[in-house]
């Protein structure tokens, strides 16, 4: 399998405890947050990852080269901000075979991605979202579902619903749309207006999810993830 994550955010909400480091480098005991997840992933049957890189490059790819342990790496370089949309749509342009997974590099969440693939390809779908239900909601929209499908979202701040987890399942080039601009929001932008539309399939998991985007939850990973270690 294959698997693009996003690791070329700027960080800003991170900043004041991470700040010569991409957010994704930024250490869990004696690690890069990166190489957990990266981890996680093989552990998972990803073999190769495109890692969308912008914003400090360059220490990212002098540390992970073209090698993670089993993961075979490449980079799809943004040489001016693109936002998370035109990052994808830059890195979907490297894949030879769909689907493939693609992730937000500053979440960690222990997914069945062969059961989801499975989900993905009986339902035929160009997108499939992986879920998971919290119980303090103040950063995340929700969604809203027909069904076993994807429809639309919610406010943020809503206690106790279904979010998106970050990690998606992309059938195609779902993003091949030359009307869109170079620099955009695949989840604002893009995917919020045409939901009602692509009917994204959800895929609901239970398992252990963190975002280390900002400060508090960063602490908590480098609380919790060390214990989580394959």
């Amino acid at each position: 399998m294959q698997a693009i994550v996003l690791v070329g955010g700027q960080g800003t909400r991170l900043r004041s405890v991470v700040s010569e480091l991409p957010k994704v480098m930024a250490p869990i005991g004696k690690r890069p947050f990166l190489s957990l997840l990266l981890d996680r992933l093989q552990s998972q049957g990803v073999n190769e990852v495109i890692l969308a890189v912008g914003y400090l490059r360059e220490p990212l790819m002098a540390r992970f080269g073209d090698r993670h342990n089993g993961i075979a790496l490449r980079y799809a370089v943004e040489t001016e901000p693109l936002g998370t949309g035109g990052a994808l749509r830059n890195a979907l342009a490297m894949v030879e075979r769909f689907p493939v997974f693609a992730l937000n590099g500053d979440t960690y969440l222990e997914l069945d991605c062969r059961a989801m693939e499975r989900a993905h390809v009986a339902a035929g779908v160009e997108l499939t979202i992986a879920l998971r239900r919290v119980v303090e909601n103040e950063r995340y929209g929700c969604v809203t579902l027909a069904g076993d499908r994807i429809v639309g979202f919610a406010a943020q701040g809503v206690r106790t619903r279904l979010v998106s987890a970050g990690v998606y399942l992309f059938g195609g080039r779902l993003l091949d749309d030359p009307a869109l601009p170079n620099s955009f929001s695949f989840e604002r932008d893009f995917l919020e207006p045409r939901v009602p539309v692509i009917r994204p399939l959800a895929f609901e998991t239970t398992g252990y999810f963190i975002d280390i985007g900002i400060p508090e939850d960063y602490r908590r990973a480098q609380r919790e993830l060390p214990r989580r270690e394959l």
